[in-house]
């Protein structure tokens, strides 16, 4: 009763064996999903947030007299039209909704797309 010949037995009986003196020896253990690599979560913020931005900025970039604000600075990337702006204002952001683009150009403001 050998056990077997050469390598037989290493995943059975000779495991304590693998176990001690190769580790590695069966290789990779799980899988990184693809879905980590494809979506990038982008944080947002809605239109109607951009007034208590203004406010916690402390010095603001002004052109033609509207404030700037740079979204991708503050560490944002959407921008969703929730809420109200009675302000003029220029927003730097890589996406926006149509309803935010609606809002910003009805107070009398603009939106700059920023590319990644």
């Amino acid at each position: 009763m050998r056990g077997g010949f050469g390598r037989t037995g290493r995943h059975k009986h000779k495991w304590t064996w693998v176990i001690k003196y190769a580790p590695d020896y069966f290789g990779k253990r799980g899988f990184k999903s693809p879905m980590q690599k494809i979506k990038v979560r982008v944080k947002e913020v809605n239109v109607g947030e951009l007034p208590d931005i203004l406010v916690k900025l402390e010095k603001t970039e002004t052109q033609d007299g509207k404030p700037v604000i740079d979204l991708p600075a503050l560490g944002y990337g959407k921008l969703l039209g929730k809420g109200r702006i009675d302000i003029p204002v220029i927003v730097k952001a890589y996406d926006f909704t149509e309803t935010a683009v609606e809002k910003i150009k009805k107070a009398g403001g603009e939106v700059i797309k920023v590319e990644v």
